[in-house]
């Protein structure tokens, strides 16, 4: 029996960090998939404009939420504001994250690691827990989570222990989340990106640090593939999921030694 995919016509999703990079990428592919999709992220100004845009593009429903998702409060009120406003949640994409400039690691302040930690980790947990939450209680029950695993939950680039260490816990997070979301009809999958274009890799094209200590440029892939791929997880059933994927320039050096 072939599994059929899930039209997103009257689902909600809510994607953090959805008002720039990857994040407006996927959020621009589920508002063309049906989805009503809230965009979440720390400055207001971005993502009212981001909103504008988005649904000017689509057509479709957007609204935006800022919110910490580091601050166990503002992650609590974001989703107090999404169960008040729409009464249910079908999709939560954990996208937000940052990272620190290329510096060895003994010249990493604590601040750095704390707050690398904060964004890409303890926000994941954070807002995982809140719509677990909410999709345990919701009726119909049930949901699904996918997370921003990147490249770096697999394997480090040089000078990158705290994106790197936060980005292999989420991998952890994302399979405890499958297993604890069984009885309760919740999926959770993780999507592994390598080198989509968007602001923040802008610097492939002129080089990056490599392995061997060489600086190199880097093939990259437009963003709409995240989306498009993103919403291919969203749109099977929940008898069915997308553990892990990873979506990656063919060229781009990962595989190998090069």
């Amino acid at each position: 029996m072939a599994f059929k995919e899930d039209s997103g016509k009257g689902k909600i999703a809510l994607v953090t960090g959805g008002g720039t990079g990857v994040g407006k990428a996927i959020s621009t592919a589920l508002l063309d998939a049906g989805y009503t999709v809230i965009i979440s992220g720390r400055r207001k100004d971005v993502l009212d404009d981001a909103a504008k845009s988005l649904g000017a593009e689509t057509k479709g429903n957007v609204k935006a939420i800022t919110a910490d998702v580091s601050d166990p409060k503002s992650v609590a009120a974001l989703f107090d504001a999404i169960k008040s406003e729409f009464g249910r949640l079908d999709l939560l994409v954990n996208n937000a994250g940052i990272n620190v400039p290329n510096i060895a690691m003994e010249e990493l302040s604590f601040e750095h690691w704390n707050a690398i930690v904060g964004a890409n980790l303890t926000g994941v947990f954070l807002c995982t827990q809140q719509a677990m939450k909410l999709m345990k209680a919701q009726s119909p029950r049930g949901g699904r989570i996918i997370n921003n695993g990147s490249i770096s939950a697999q394997t480090p680039r040089p000078n990158s222990a705290p994106y790197t260490a936060t980005k292999h816990a989420v991998t952890g997070l994302t399979k405890s989340t499958a297993l604890d979301g069984r009885p309760f009809d919740i999926a959770c999958g993780q999507i592994d990106i390598g080198n989509a274009t968007t602001e923040m890799t802008s610097k492939m094209a002129s080089g990056v640090m490599q392995a061997n200590g060489e600086t190199a440029s880097e093939p990259t892939i437009p963003a709409h593939h995240i989306g498009d791929a993103v919403v291919h997880m969203a749109s099977l059933p929940l008898e069915a999921n997308v553990l892990t994927m990873t979506i990656m320039a063919t060229k781009m050096p990962l595989v190998g030694r090069g």
